[in-house]
């Protein structure tokens, strides 16, 4: 209940509140633009080139890990858990001796925010930190949290002193609507946890929370763990595709693109080959998540999870995934005609189109149709053009200027990482993104946005910063060639550089609902939306240049590119659909009508229309049902929203501040502290319905005549 709320998929947390620098300006207040700081140089050029070191700062006294004085050596951990502890005690001693009010929302979020501060900054250095005694003290500190608030869950006194403030009808009258929304999510957090049930059956919801949070973590390593088959099982000239250790061929993931369609057909068949532990993990998963559910007081586990969500129910989840999967029929029906004649093409002998052939066929057809071979845009695209062409967008639309800053000593972990200052035009210094950018041994393989700090108003009337980290996996700059993105690197990059201006621009009074911290169905409408700029032209026209002649990216290039990503689009789409009806089905009714393997044969059957597979079980690798249960479906329903909001506010003038200034007003603005459709509604100015959503999603598919138009003048 009391730290971070999770937006799966993003690694998105929230946290912290560090020592602020003086005059940083209070929340809604307008402060007159700053001077730039000394230590801030332009974004492009930082990006470009090596770090050349720290030789300055090294005499120079030692920050800590953003700026955290104690975190200057794993043994820091320890003192803040404790510091933490010990703000914990006293707040939550002022709340239970305070009159009803709403002071015990501030309180909350306070008490929330003392123990996130640790806990989410650690959740970060666990993973991502390059030494072990940091990433060992991380840990420790995130249990030691964890376990602090598995007490304060079962605080009743605690939960009391809100439930006497939302039982008064007049209190409750008297708070504003974003107040009353955190004091309600602080509800609905302790409810989950049982709190308000007699004794036994509170007992029994921390029992069955703890075994979710262990069958989680056991299902989600068996997602990644590779499967083996005796070699001469398999045809022998086929042996070099995969890692052969004595007798055996370890097949570790789905070989997706591999050229040979004997390889792709050995590697679904071993890889997707069922596991009887881990098929007896999702079983105990899906059946404990039911349980807690209907002990808590809803009729399925998705009921609970879609609380507060642009959906609300998975009644109207289920309506969406029909309507647009009735849609998509004919297009995807093509699609797989297409990919099937491609398929003929190359392989005549075997042309009957199975579940491995998608993700291969369609990339040939791509490639031979639009001939967007990425070498031949990565020289467009060095990440400092990127950047700047970030920085020239947000300038445009929102006023906001990005400065790379030099870190302190010890404020980093890893010497390559840059650290960004987010200035507006006119408020002043709004927040920290530190860019996690670079390949290391033993970082984590995913694009990611981590919140470290969220923003809050303080009790002294300043405003807490936000702090946040994005991560990638990009090549290393040389001394001759700066790092060159592909068109999808480059994708990532504005999607992921999205989820951060939510961050720095959700300025919310609250940290419990600051910038990311919102329904995960509207927590990616940000960072989708940024994918429609980083396609169109008139963006990408901005800041393409070739790194070595300054030749501007050819728009007849761009427009291939976007059309591209068209080929096959209804079937991935439609493949999208099945999972999403997938996650709905598992989370749905218990007891499941039959085997988790025979509802997946069903629903593939229902919503995909590729045959399954005897004796695969694709579920067991569907590592999303932990982070994302039951809300797998919000991918498709955030990208709903983008696409409309993209077409009704920026597709005209993609630069148009009027509209910026909207979108930051009316969506940005209030993270997670206004309902989500309400936002939605502010921008567009109307609800949308289930057929807009959907209409939004299949219009994307029509191809952009008029791009041939203008490319054939």
């Amino acid at each position: 209940m009391l730290c971070a709320r999770r937006v799966g998929g993003l690694g998105t947390r929230a946290a912290a509140a560090w020592p602020e620098r003086a005059g940083l300006g209070r929340l809604g207040a307008r402060i007159r633009a700053r001077g730039v700081s000394t230590s801030w140089s332009p974004v492009g050029a930082a990006f470009n080139v090596k770090p050349q070191g720290r030789r300055l700062d090294l005499f120079g006294e030692r920050r800590g890990l953003f700026g955290v004085p104690e975190l200057s050596a794993p043994e820091g951990f320890q003192i803040a858990q404790e510091n933490a502890l010990r703000k914990a005690d006293s707040l939550v001693a002022r709340v239970c001796s305070l009159p009803p009010g709403p002071r015990t929302v501030l309180l909350f979020d306070e008490l929330s925010d003392s123990l996130c501060r640790v806990a989410d900054l650690a959740d970060f250095v666990k993973i991502a930190h390059p030494e072990p005694a940091f990433r060992e003290a991380a840990e420790e500190a995130c249990r030691s949290i964890g376990t602090a608030v598995e007490k304060l869950n079962t605080n009743v006194e605690l939960y009391q002193s809100l439930q006497k403030l939302l039982a008064d009808p007049k209190l409750v009258d008297s708070l504003d609507p974003e107040t009353r929304r955190v004091a309600e999510l602080f509800m609905f957090d302790f409810e989950i946890s049982g709190i308000h049930l007699d004794k036994e059956k509170r007992r029994r919801a921390v029992d069955l929370n703890v075994r979710i949070l262990d069958l989680s973590s056991t299902f989600i390593m068996g997602t990644h763990f590779p499967n083996k088959i005796e070699k001469h099982l398999l045809p022998e000239h086929i042996h070099q595709n995969f890692v052969v250790t004595g007798n055996h061929v370890v097949v570790d993931g789905l070989h997706a693109e591999a050229p040979d369609d004997l390889v792709r057909e050995a590697a679904y068949k071993i890889f997707l080959y069922p596991n009887a532990g881990q098929l007896h993990c999702l079983e105990e998963l899906l059946s404990n998540r039911d349980l807690l559910a209907k002990l808590v007081g809803y009729s399925s586990y998705a009921h609970r999870a879609l609380q507060g969500t642009i959906a609300k129910n998975p009644e109207t989840v289920m309506q969406f995934l029909e309507k647009l999967s009735d849609k998509l029929s004919e297009r995807t029906l093509k699609d797989f005609e297409m990919i099937q004649g491609m398929k003929m093409k190359l392989n005549p002998q075997n042309s009957e189109l199975m579940p491995w052939d998608p993700p291969y066929y369609s990339g040939v057809i791509r490639a031979e149709r639009y001939n967007i071979e990425p070498s031949l845009y990565c020289p467009f695209f060095s990440l400092g053009a990127c950047m700047e062409g970030l920085n020239i967008l947000f300038t445009r639309l929102l006023g906001i200027t990005l400065f790379a800053e030099q870190p302190a000593r010890g404020e980093v972990w890893c010497e390559d990482v840059r650290k960004l200052a987010v200035v507006h035009e006119s408020e002043g210094l709004l927040g920290y993104i530190y860019c996690d950018f670079f390949q290391r041994a033993d970082k984590p393989h995913q694009d990611c946005h981590f919140t470290i700090r969220g923003g809050r108003l303080k009790e002294d009337g300043d405003y807490q910063l936000p702090v946040v980290v994005l991560m990638l996996n990009l090549p290393h700059p040389s001394r001759n060639l700066p790092t060159l993105l592909t068109p999808g690197m480059m994708e990532n990059l504005f999607h992921e550089m999205g989820h951060a201006m939510h961050s720095m621009l959700g300025r919310t009074r609250y940290q419990h609902v600051t910038g990311t911290r919102c329904p995960t169905d509207f927590a990616e409408v940000p960072s989708i939306l940024m994918e429609y700029f980083a396609n169109d032209y008139r963006v990408v026209n901005q800041f393409a240049r070739h790194y070595q002649t300054g030749q501007s990216l050819p728009k007849n290039m761009v427009s291939r590119l976007c059309e591209s990503k068209k080929v096959c689009a209804a079937a991935e789409m439609q493949l999208q659909v099945f999972y999403a009806a997938l996650d709905q089905i598992y989370h749905g009714k218990h007891p499941l009508r039959a085997s988790t393997t025979d509802i997946l044969r069903e629903t593939q059957e229902r919503f995909y229309g590729l045959p399954y597979v005897p004796n695969t079980a694709w579920q067991l690798r569907f590592s999303h049902l932990v982070g994302y249960g039951a809300k797998y479906y919000s991918y498709l329903m955030s990208r709903a929203v983008a696409s409309m909001v993209w077409k009704e506010c920026f597709q005209r003038d993609p630069f148009n501040r009027a509209a910026g200034e909207r979108y930051r007003r009316e969506m940005l603005a209030h993270g997670g502290g206004k309902e989500p459709m309400l936002m939605v509604q502010g921008m567009l100015q109307k609800r949308p319905s289930i057929d807009d959503f959907v209409s939004a999603l299949v219009s994307d598919l029509d191809p952009d005549f008029e791009t041939f138009l203008m490319d054939s003048e």
